[in-house]
């Protein structure tokens, strides 16, 4: 029987399964009446996935998710369409390189990166999916992104893979990242072997525990001096019982729940009301 479960944690999604997929498991396991994630993951890839249930699964848009910090292993000479391991068609012998020259490709990322995104992706082209028209041999024009590379770092090099970490804003393709280095080295090709998400934020994999929805909000706490059954059964709020008067979004503490409202005009409006704090 399907259980009523609110609840927000980080799951670790392992290689080989699509994100869908992996939720199905967890579905089966905990039985909830709803679930659902934030931030995909490529069925090769692995690592922190943001699972909600119940409830908390109306959160996910008011999470501070940013930056994501990704483990990338990047293979030096191999040709795939999807930029990564699913379809390999040609793997080139490269003469090893030096190490300064690997870690100056990749250190020179850093800051505002404008590309184009691998083919092979879910932005939607006249309504449809690029990937479901890269795969129908059609082709694509996709428009260039700007993504923050907040951070890119060689950690070894063993001829032909290179592995880094990277901290990027949300939305930065690093399949795309692998292949901008591949070709920064002067090399035809390069593709992603592995992929491994180590944070979403202040998010990171831990045990799938509990978070704390308090400590988890991208927004502003704001106070409300008003009677506490007000918030409780989602009244109207008068905007001289608010603190903070700006507009905005903020989250207000009801004790065990909390309410998240939107000031615009000096008028307070509900986002969301009585959402569990754990």
């Amino acid at each position: 029987m399907k259980k009523t479960i609110n609840k927000l944690f980080v799951a670790y999604k392992p290689t080989g399964l699509s994100s869908n997929q992996f939720l199905g498991q967890l579905k089966r396991q905990y039985s909830p009446k709803k679930a659902g994630y934030s931030g995909t993951l490529d069925p090769f890839a692995k690592g922190a996935l943001i699972v909600a249930f119940g409830g908390h699964t109306r959160l996910f848009r008011f999470l501070s998710k940013t930056p994501k910090r990704y483990r990338a292993t990047l293979w030096l000479g191999a040709h795939s369409d999807t930029l990564d391991i699913e379809a390999v068609r040609q793997i080139d012998t490269i003469e090893p390189l030096h190490v300064k020259k690997i870690r100056e490709a990749v250190e020179s990322l850093r800051g505002s990166l404008s590309y184009e995104p691998p083919h092979f992706c879910a932005k939607k082209v006249d309504g449809k999916r690029a990937y479901d028209l890269a795969r129908a041999g059609k082709e694509i024009q996709l428009e260039p992104i700007t993504s923050e590379i907040h951070d890119i770092t060689l950690l070894h090099y063993c001829h032909p893979f290179v592995t880094f970490e990277a901290s990027v804003s949300e939305g930065t393709y690093i399949r795309s990242l692998g292949a901008i280095i591949a070709s920064r080295l002067g090399l035809s090709g390069g593709i992603l072997s592995a992929l491994e998400r180590l944070e979403e934020g202040i998010f990171r994999y831990n045990n799938e525990n509990a978070l704390d929805i308090k400590k988890s909000l991208n927004i502003a706490q704001n106070y409300f001096s008003g009677d506490a059954e007000t918030l409780f059964y989602g009244r109207k709020i008068d905007i001289s019982d608010i603190q903070i008067q700006d507009d905005g979004q903020y989250w207000l503490d009801c004790g065990d729940t909390i309410a998240i409202i939107e000031i615009q005009d000096f008028t307070v409006t509900y986002l969301l009301n009585k959402v569990e704090a754990c």
